[in-house]
């Protein structure tokens, strides 16, 4: 069983979360259609699109410098809040990784903590607000936990993977205090988040990247 990640575990976790992304993206536009832009599915289809093919013209032999070039990747070629919400936490996910080839299951949980940071200082989101926060927290605390019991590493990203899900869903019945769904006030309530649903597919992918790593 595998105990640390690489940069190919991770570049399969890319791959798969842009084939996730665009397989859920008409799902992704109708929950943003509901309270949002209507355009999440195609924006995060886009710019997933863009990293793939990114990263097939030569990707980076270290952790840093492959998340630096999803993030900044995002930043270019998504709309909206999600480019650079996403493309932080990638780029903070890098910098705490660092210049290696591999990171252990604390690594890992560093480099999540470092990029929920990073969506906090810039989106300013809190628990509660309907956003993408509300399934990454969740996810991040449930690694941290796993990983102070030294559950293994793939177990500890299903169990993120579980967290994120149960955030995403919580959402349904929130008010949005942030981004465009909060102009709707209280007919913001009964639709799940679109970020928070993207963000889910992330956890989830992840854990089966790491799966397949075992």
């Amino acid at each position: 069983m595998t105990t640390t990640i690489d940069t190919s575990t991770l570049l399969d976790w890319i791959s798969r979360f842009r084939d996730a992304v665009t397989e859920k993206r008409e799902w992704l536009t109708e929950l943003d259609s509901a309270i949002g832009d209507a355009d999440h599915g195609a924006n995060m289809t886009r710019g997933m699109a863009a990293v793939v093919e990114k990263l097939d013209g030569g990707a980076p032999a270290t952790i840093d410098e492959l998340l630096k070039t999803v993030g900044m990747t995002l930043v270019s070629s998504v709309g909206g809040a999600s480019g650079p919400l996403y493309g932080t936490l990638f780029l903070r996910m890098g910098m705490a990784a660092g210049a290696v080839e591999q990171v252990d299951s604390a690594g890992l949980a560093a480099a999540l903590r470092a990029g929920l940071d990073g969506i906090v200082a810039r989106g300013k989101a809190e628990a509660g607000d309907k956003t993408l926060f509300d399934a990454m927290a969740p996810a991040v605390d449930a690694f941290d936990v796993a990983v102070a019991r030294e559950i293994p590493i793939a177990d500890a990203a299903r169990g993120a993977a579980d967290a994120a899900a149960a955030g995403r869903d919580a959402t349904l019945p929130l008010v949005a205090r942030k981004g465009r769904a909060s102009y709707l006030g209280e007919r913001s309530a009964g639709h799940l988040d679109p970020g928070a649903a993207s963000m889910a597919i992330l956890f989830e992918t992840l854990a089966a990247a790491i799966a397949g790593a075992s």
